[in-house]
């Protein structure tokens, strides 16, 4: 069973940064893939980014240029690196895992889930 843990949420302005960070807690070796998603009040849940475990990404095309996902393997970490943000990012970011080699965005494709971290972007 994966365990996954988000931290790093927050409220910032629009135009400022914030890197969320997920930690995963099993007892296999790494899965296969993590993204992130995230789910604005009131809306349902979308995929943000994601990567497999060689390295391939893929991202939404509303955050393209704007966010970065990335993972330490030593740390069990996954990171999304988000500058230059909009009130539109305000949204609940879960972090998710696969056992699946896959960089899809579609929440179906992902089994594993933490409990999501609140970032509030004012204008």
């Amino acid at each position: 069973q994966v365990q996954l843990v988000e931290s790093g949420g927050g409220s910032v302005q629009a135009g400022g940064s914030l890197r969320l960070s997920c930690a995963a807690y099993t007892y296999s070796s790494h899965y296969m893939a993590m993204a992130w998603f995230r789910q604005p009040p009131g809306k349902g849940r979308e995929g943000v980014a994601a990567i497999d475990n060689r390295g391939n990404t893929n991202y939404a095309d509303s955050v393209k240029g704007r966010f970065t996902i990335s993972k330490d393997n030593a740390k069990n970490t996954l990171y999304l690196q988000m500058n230059t943000l909009k009130p539109e990012d305000t949204a609940m970011y879960y972090c998710a895992a696969t056992d699946f080699v896959t960089t899809s965005l579609s929440s179906y494709d992902f089994g594993y889930w933490g409990q999501g971290s609140q970032v509030t972007v004012s204008s």
